[in-house]
């Protein structure tokens, strides 16, 4: 029998109280999507935590208790509870200095984005930034201030771009002009952790939006610069009548799994660097051997993203052999090419 969410937090009241459900997992609950892992909040500290949950005869999981966070296992599912907090960030450090607080208020007020900062403690919700509101809108809004938001830790700036593409969710104008202005500071995060958050972008239900998203902010020159490139370029070629990011955007999301759209994604990485003018007085190109040149740039692009070797020649082989009938790609090619002559004008393609 399947655990309703209410049976869940009965558990976890009788374990823990007063505990708040937090974060995405209210997120979820209000748009009625299955909530995988559980997170809490409590005014407790986190050995009382850890204690009460030894009480009940459950064993907790002590991984995130320096940063507050207990964890324990309930009919199966992760639950996670932590200490309400405060967190203040020294420059150049994306690891914040924890100070416990009482207060939900302040717990709510450091999150990264409204529709990420409702709490839900019994039948009533706490939402002191609007966030039940901008998820009616199908917003993502930076709490308060956000260049304070994305100056504190700058993946937010791809955590707005993957929630984007999993939600179907618009950016907000001036979080959207404050991820433009900081778009460089990804450069203080971690290869390892671009890689995670694009591996979730590129899976969503709306994917050419998050990748909307990473071309329009720019993003892209500093996580994969060669595919910036593909930002608004002509591709001058009887076959494509969109640039040449919107014609990657569609064969991204006709093709399924990791590896296929990470394929997709960079299958004509090459097109800006080895097009030759076929005929100028038409604007025609030709692009040889791009299938070439493009498997070797991804060798270079996946090694600088931290991929596993095993990664690097799946993505590699299907990019060099994009071009054959036998390919996944290429069948999403064709719908791409099919969809631009239908449309038959130059456009920027957001979403679904």
């Amino acid at each position: 029998m399947t655990t309703t969410i209410q049976e869940i937090l009965v558990q976890v009241n009788k374990i823990v109280s007063p505990v708040y459900l937090v974060g995405g997992s209210v997120r979820d609950e209000i748009m009625g999507k299955e909530i995988c892992d559980y997170d809490f909040a409590t005014p407790l500290p986190p050995e009382v935590v850890e204690q009460k949950i030894r009480d009940v005869g459950k064993r907790p999981i002590l991984v995130g208790k320096r940063f507050g966070t207990i964890m324990m296992r309930i009919e199966g599912y992760n639950i996670e509870i932590t200490s309400f907090r405060s967190e203040s960030y020294e420059h150049g450090n994306r690891k914040p200095l924890v100070d416990f607080v009482k207060d939900i208020s302040k717990d709510l007020k450091r999150r990264d984005f409204t529709i990420n900062s409702i709490a839900k403690r019994e039948n009533k919700y706490i939402d002191l930034f609007g966030g039940k509101k901008d998820i009616e809108n199908k917003i993502i809004r930076a709490v308060g201030n956000p260049t304070i938001r994305f100056k504190e830790d700058p993946l937010r700036l791809l955590r707005a771009a993957r929630f984007a593409s999993q939600l179907g969710f618009d950016i907000e104008e001036n979080t959207l002009k404050s991820m433009k202005k900081n778009a460089h500071h990804i450069l203080d995060v971690s290869k390892e952790r671009w890689t995670q958050e694009m591996d979730k972008l590129l899976m969503g239900k709306d994917v050419t939006r998050g990748l909307y998203y990473l071309w329009d902010t720019q993003l892209f020159m500093y996580i994969i610069p060669e595919l910036q490139l593909q930002h608004r370029f002509d591709q001058k070629s009887p076959y494509h009548n969109l640039f040449l990011d919107d014609h990657t955007k569609i064969v991204v999301a006709n093709v399924n799994g990791l590896i296929n759209r990470w394929a997709a994604l960079l299958h004509d990485v090459a097109k800006p660097f080895c097009y030759i003018e076929k005929d100028v007085k038409y604007s025609k190109r030709n692009y040889p051997k791009h299938d070439l040149l493009g498997s070797e740039m991804v060798k270079r692009i996946g090694k600088n993203l931290k991929w596993s070797n095993e990664r690097i020649k799946e993505v590699s082989e299907l990019v060099l052999t994009h071009l054959l009938e036998t390919n996944p790609l290429r069948q999403a090619d064709y719908i791409g090419k099919k969809l631009e002559n239908e449309n038959g004008n130059k456009t920027i393609i957001k979403g679904n």
